[in-house]
């Protein structure tokens, strides 16, 4: 088993990292940091609490941390846990500078720990079936790739850290992280990117808006993200040579987790029959028009995959070094939007 720490106990922690460790047969939560509630100790009673992220560090047992702490430290701390010897999964963004992320992925390796990076949504249930109806070619050619991930909040969420101008803590970095993985993981890494990146909400001091394009030879990739979008949309609409696939809602498991379901069971992840996504295509000669079952969502194959590479020594499949090119191409999207510039990324490391 996996000796992990999980570094904070608010929404990340309670939700997506706390129910699969504690599930999970291959780790042992055995401490969380909480700097002032006693929230986890309800749940966890048999887990250690302490009150700083120092204090985890300094527990000798601990293999693996969890940096889930508010994206501005993520750079310092996971610095820090790799100079003490721990393994590391860090949430997304992984860091805002690519260089910061070069340097941890050397500290890294010349340590010889583990980095990864919690690009969970690589296992939404609609991006897996996303992947399968791509790879199976049933669309024939890809030509236009479009992912939405649509919120209405018209108001100034108070109190949080996300929506403060000391940090470049906005859409981009916050859901861009994931949707441009989604995009690397389908497509490889782009030629070049262009971006309009903005602030559309009264009094807003992040930005909270983003149509991002993805330029590569053959395939049209655009991501587009806001806080300004009632009304529901497709969350994936993609269009091929031999037909199209369209895709509406979003996976179930964070609401899941968020109503204190445990990650577990044949059930977990399914979605209902109406938020089926519809293909429409050839195949072998007859047309069909019809609902996909979209595969189940799986956020623990996550950690199925970081004990697998702990235990055999190979690299994750988030490993840090690799999703590094997700924050090249977001520090491209914002040199974009602010030159209105098509912004070449695809000699950058």
């Amino acid at each position: 088993m996996i000796i992990t720490g999980l570094a904070s106990y608010g929404m990340s922690g309670s939700v997506f990292h706390a129910p699969f460790l504690d599930t999970h047969p291959g780790f042992q939560l055995h401490t969380i940091v909480e700097r002032s509630k006693d929230l986890a100790r309800k749940r966890y009673p048999s887990v250690n609490i302490v009150r700083s992220f120092d204090e985890l560090l300094r527990i000798d047992e601990i293999q693996l941390v969890i940096v889930n702490t508010p994206d501005v430290t993520h750079y310092d701390y996971v610095k820090k846990a790799l100079s003490a010897g721990k393994h590391v999964v860090v949430e997304k963004p992984f860091v805002f500078k690519a260089t910061e992320g070069e340097e941890l992925v050397e500290l890294a390796q010349k340590k010889g720990l583990l980095l990864a990076v919690y690009q969970n949504r690589r296992w939404d249930g609609d991006f897996l079936t996303v992947q399968r109806i791509i790879e199976s070619g049933v669309l024939g050619r890809v030509v236009e790739f479009q992912s939405t991930y649509q919120r209405f909040r018209k108001f100034i969420q108070p109190g949080t850290w996300k929506e403060r101008a000391d940090g470049q803590v906005g859409l981009t970095f916050n859901l861009g992280s994931h949707m441009i993985d989604q995009a690397v993981v389908l497509f490889g890494k782009p030629q070049a990117v262009y971006a309009d990146i903005d602030r559309l909400r009264d009094r807003s001091e992040v930005d909270d808006y983003y149509f991002i394009k993805l330029i590569y030879p053959k395939v049209k990739v655009t991501l587009r993200a806001g806080y300004l979008m009632r009304e529901e949309i497709p969350r994936y609409s993609i269009n091929g040579t031999e037909g199209s696939f369209i895709k509406y809602g979003l996976d179930p498991q964070e609401e899941l987790l968020k109503a204190g379901a445990i990650p577990s069971g044949a059930q977990w992840g399914k979605e209902p029959e109406t938020e089926w996504g519809t293909l429409n295509t050839d195949i072998q000669g007859l047309h069909y028009r019809g609902k996909v079952e979209t595969l189940p969502g799986n956020y623990m194959a996550f950690y199925d995959d970081i004990h697998h590479a702990l235990t055999r020594g190979v690299k994750p499949q988030t490993d840090a070094a690799a999703v590094l090119t997700v924050i090249r191409i977001i520090e491209a999207a914002f040199e974009s939007s602010c030159s209105g510039r098509e912004i070449a990324i695809a000699s950058r490391p």
